[in-house]
């Protein structure tokens, strides 16, 4: 039956689409510009130019615009550099200064923090409203740490003034939710469910076989090289069971030292990145999932695990999401640190528990899948734009409620 909802005019703000830049922000971003189209509604996506001049960028039904020049994003080190942000957060404030009474609304993430203070600036000029995405919400002390003392203090301070701005929060982790009331966000963050996009019938779990699995990004956050001394632990009481620790990265050199001075040549291998359908294959028949992560705004690979019917192990740590995706013996473990006896004791406990964990692990996501899904988090958003009004100037300062005056509205049929 027909309905009739308001045309809202939409502005994402990212640095990176997908396919062209492969992540879990990137995907994030694609799904909601093309959900937000087929609504009904006019999308336009700021990004940096990962494509060719005169191709296009493959988002059908929405204006892609790039507003900065193709640039390298990752350092050597896999850090993100400091200047394509920069040179983004200009690009944007350019677009929304002369282009911004275009929107209804602006819709970016966090980082690069300098889109969210270029939106900030141009609101008062043109009355849209913003939403902005926490995928993550460091500290002060990972700042430093991450930057040093004086990169450190500049990322802090910025991420503090995208906080104090007036905005929509949105979060996927209750450690970000609590993280962003603490730092002095005004208004209540909404919680988003999950990003699951995989399919939700899962069926009886294969029989593992004895491979111990990462899979993700070699670099330091993710502290892939802990994982070497711990399985050569673990290969004393448990001499079948044998390392897979896919991905590449700069500290993949670092993982296959460690490997070789250890002796686990013919045990672990670390053959870089392999196809999608290697990697499925791996993760169905792994014994279990190990993400020693020291930092994970989310987690995603639990859930595809859970969803093989593999358990995961996830190392607590203060800027690690993933542990609330854990529920202890149903899907997985908790070890308390990276240190080799506390991931091989969770090693062994997986080992042990046998077929019967993976049974949980599987009825753990079919509890769960529909919560965690993708299209849940999108419908939360979605739903946010319905009829959404443009705000008034004074609406404006206020933040995301304002004014009541609709811009435009159509009928669809459905």
């Amino acid at each position: 039956m027909p309905s009739c909802r308001a045309a809202v005019r939409i502005c994402l703000v990212y640095d990176c689409l997908y396919p062209h830049t492969v992540g879990g922000a990137e995907r994030w971003y694609r799904s909601l510009a093309e959900r937000l189209a087929r609504d009904g509604h006019e999308v336009t996506y700021l990004t940096l130019r990962q494509w060719e001049r005169g191709t296009d960028p493959g988002v059908q039904g929405v204006r892609v615009v790039a507003v900065a020049p193709r640039m390298t994003l990752y350092g050597t080190n896999g850090s993100r550099r400091i200047l394509p942000p920069l040179v983004f957060g200009v690009g944007v404030l350019w677009h929304l200064v002369f282009r911004g009474r275009r929107y209804d609304a602006v819709h970016t993430a966090s980082f690069p923090y300098f889109s969210v203070l270029a939106a900030a600036i141009a609101r008062p000029l043109h009355r849209f409203r913003l939403g902005v995405d926490w995928h993550e919400v460091w500290t002060r002390a990972y700042w430093r740490e991450y930057l040093g003392r004086l990169g450190g203090w500049l990322g802090w301070t910025v991420q503090r003034l995208c906080v104090r701005v007036r905005q929509h929060a949105f979060c996927f982790s209750q450690l970000n939710v609590e993280r962003l009331r603490a730092q002095g966000l005004t208004g209540e963050p909404e919680r988003l469910p999950g990003l699951y996009a995989g399919p939700r019938d899962a069926g009886d779990p294969a029989t593992a076989e004895p491979v111990v699995l990462f899979a993700g990004r070699h670099i330091p956050e993710k502290r892939v090289p802990a994982l070497v001394p711990a399985l050569a632990l673990v290969r004393e009481q448990a001499p079948e069971l044998r390392g897979a620790f896919l991905g590449d990265g700069p500290e993949r050199s670092v993982v296959l030292r460690a490997i070789t001075n250890l002796g686990l040549e013919g045990a672990v291998s670390a053959p870089g990145f392999v196809e999608a359908d290697e990697l499925e294959r791996t993760l169905q028949r792994a014994l279990c999932l190990v993400l020693p992560s020291r930092r994970e705004g989310y987690g995603m690979v639990v859930v595809e695990a859970a969803a093989a019917g593999t358990p995961s192990i996830v190392a607590r740590a203060p800027e690690s999401a993933a542990t609330e995706l854990i529920e202890d013996g149903q899907n997985g473990f908790v070890a308390e640190s990276v240190e080799p006896d506390a991931l091989a004791a969770a090693i062994l406990r997986v080992r042990n528990e046998g077929q019967a964990l993976r049974v949980r692990t599987a009825a753990w996501f079919r509890r769960n899948a529909e919560h965690l899904s993708l299209e849940r988090s999108l419908d939360t958003v979605s739903a946010t734009y319905v009829d959404t009004p443009r705000v008034t100037r004074a609406g404006a300062a206020r933040g995301w409620r304002g004014g009541r005056r609709r811009r435009r509205s159509g009928c669809r049929r459905s």
